[in-house]
């Protein structure tokens, strides 16, 4: 079974498949997405109108359950940022595309009327169901009905609330193993690009499909054992068993580097009760739906996710991640999991990136609309975007629209997307992958945490995030979870054998840098030709100016540091 390109035209209701050009073949997930913009989306289009494209497209080791390898890119031009943008999340989509044999999978053109539609793929072909008793429903309502409509069996990408009403933060929410739609590609503004599109839902029908094939076989196996004997070796696999990514915040707790109210401070007096430790035991105790490990794809070993109950063991949300726990907890002086968990469903019930959302939310705590502490006004501020109320819009639009309105000047963004749960003056490694990259300030795309260095001292730290991103976008194009970088590093050679087995390729022993190098290169092209300069690679400057408690650093990484981490 050869791949294939499936295109989707919105404004004709056809669809159409052809073969993958020789320039495509190589490339996938994040990559692939940066050269389908480079070579088909106008840099310059209105990223809600009609020339913009939803690039849907799984990375090149997708399709055949290698732990933590399934993952789905989605990409186009950004809404938030205006530039390029991919953003992956795991579930069970990526596995859906491999399996119907799309190497990309582009919607294309613009809704003539005001009619929604739910996108239905099967190996027979693509058709457009009405989906407009879906308008309106939140995440959870939809995919219920659209599992009782369609099948327990298939695959989901669908959009709420935030993504029909075009908002900035909005994103696109998968399905994970347990047919919950909680694994959302968050960043960017996608969701905002598949309601311009009027695709409430795509619909993935995998019936009568099998794995893609494999070259060799028997090498291909032999790798995979490989791997993944040192991925389940490795220590931090245990240790994000544990307690999952909301075992970051003890660690960025103790650098200095936990955002805290407003990134006004870096430590947090009530880190122990928002903290992974925390969390493992309360879930222990409460036991009912409390899951401490959980995983988001099929044939995971990390199984690094959670389902958080509440205190009679109910489910509140799965999973609850560092990255909210930072955001809209420590971010928004809260101290109760709680509380975190509660306003993390209304989120996913949006369809919201809770770090922009997070981060929108400290910003207008900062401005008065709301006290830090306050939970409950927080929760009655998710009511008002789900209301579509003037404040709603502004908040779900993110932090940088809320920031502007307000009159804020403490805005923790860079090309106009939030800075994740890691602050930058206290880790300038990560400012520095903030600054620089494509994507927006984005710690996915190279975090440097875990490098034994002093991370308040700005010398070295450019060439510590080159490194980084360099290899982030040689595993978003493969399609790798970050966590998948704990095996592969100890084993590098295995992601050639890997490659070279599936697809009988010849690709040389440093790939995962070629394809990152590679990739980096498409979207620097794509965002210079959409008119960014270096002056937007900066983070803002109250960060270069405003200390950091405990340690009183600022982020003062030199211009011409930044100015050079790409150039190889």
């Amino acid at each position: 079974m050869a791949m294939k390109i499936c295109r989707v035209n919105v404004e004709q209701q056809t669809s159409s498949c052809e073969d993958v050009p020789e320039p495509w073949v190589r490339l996938g997930g994040r990559g692939l997405i940066a050269r389908i913009l480079l070579d088909e989306v106008p840099p310059a289009c209105e990223p809600l109108g009609p020339n913009n494209k939803l690039i849907f497209t799984p990375g090149l080791l997708v399709g055949h359950m290698l732990s933590s390898c399934d993952r789905l890119s989605i990409g186009g031009k950004s809404p938030l940022t205006g530039g390029v943008k991919e953003s992956n999340a795991g579930g069970s989509t990526g596995m859906a595309l491999a399996l119907l044999g799309f190497h990309a999978l582009i919607f294309e053109g613009w809704p003539t009327d005001s009619s929604w539609w739910v996108v239905v793929i099967s190996q027979d072909g693509v058709r457009f169901d009405p989906a407009e008793d879906l308008i309106g429903l939140g995440v959870y309502a939809s995919a219920a009905r659209l599992i009782e409509r369609y099948g327990e069996k298939v695959a989901l990408s669908l959009i709420g609330p935030g993504g029909e009403m075009q908002l900035l933060a909005a994103g696109i929410q998968n399905l994970d193993k347990d047919r919950v739609p909680s694994r959302i590609n968050a960043r960017g503004g996608l969701g905002a690009v598949m309601g311009s599109k009027h695709i409430k839902a795509v619909v993935f029908d995998t019936a009568g499909t099998s794995k893609p094939p494999i070259a060799d076989p028997a090498a291909f196996k032999a790798a995979q054992k490989t791997f993944t004997q040192a991925l389940m070796a490795h220590p931090q696999t245990a240790a994000y068993r544990d307690y999952g990514t909301a075992g970051m915040a003890r660690m960025c707790n103790s650098l200095g580097a936990l955002p805290t109210r407003n990134f006004s401070s870096g430590q947090f007096e009530s880190v122990e009760t928002i903290s992974g430790e925390h969390m493992r035991e309360a879930l222990q105790q409460r036991g009912g739906a409390s899951e401490t490990t959980h995983a988001c794809m099929a044939g995971c070993t990390i199984r690094c996710s959670n389902v958080y109950a509440d205190p009679q063991g109910k489910e509140i949300v799965s999973p609850l991640e560092y990255e909210t726990i930072g955001l809209m907890g420590s971010n928004l002086g809260l101290t109760d999991l709680d509380d975190v968990a509660r306003l993390n469903w209304q989120a996913n019930d949006l369809g919201l990136d809770t770090i922009d959302l997070g981060a929108a939310l400290g910003v207008a705590a900062d401005a008065g609309v709301l006290a830090f502490g306050d939970a409950q006004r927080a929760l009655e501020l998710m009511d008002e975007i789900r209301a579509g109320t003037p404040l709603g819009r502004l908040l779900g639009g993110g932090a940088a629209l809320t920031g502007k309105a307000l009159g804020v000047r403490r805005v923790p963004v860079v090309k106009n997307q939030a800075i994740s749960a890691y602050d930058p003056r206290a880790i300038k490694g990560t400012g520095v992958t903030y600054a620089t990259t494509p994507q927006g300030a984005d710690h996915t795309c190279g975090l440097t945490i875990r490098a034994k260095v002093d991370h308040t001292n700005p010398e070295g730290q450019a060439a510590l995030s080159r490194t980084a991103q360099i290899n982030m976008a040689g595993y978003d194009t493969l399609g790798a979870c970050i966590f998948a970088g704990f095996g592969f590093a100890v084993v590098p050679e295995t992601i050639p054998a890997l490659i070279n087995a599936r697809y009988g390729w010849g690709v040389p022993p440093d790939f995962l840098q070629v394809l990152g190098r590679q990739t980096i290169e498409l979207e620097k092209e794509f965002n210079r030709r959409a008119g960014f300069t270096p002056a937007d690679d900066r983070l803002p400057e109250w960060m270069t100016q405003e200390p950091l408690t405990p340690t009183g650093a600022v982020f003062d990484v030199p211009a011409e540091d930044l100015d050079q981490v790409h150039n190889w």
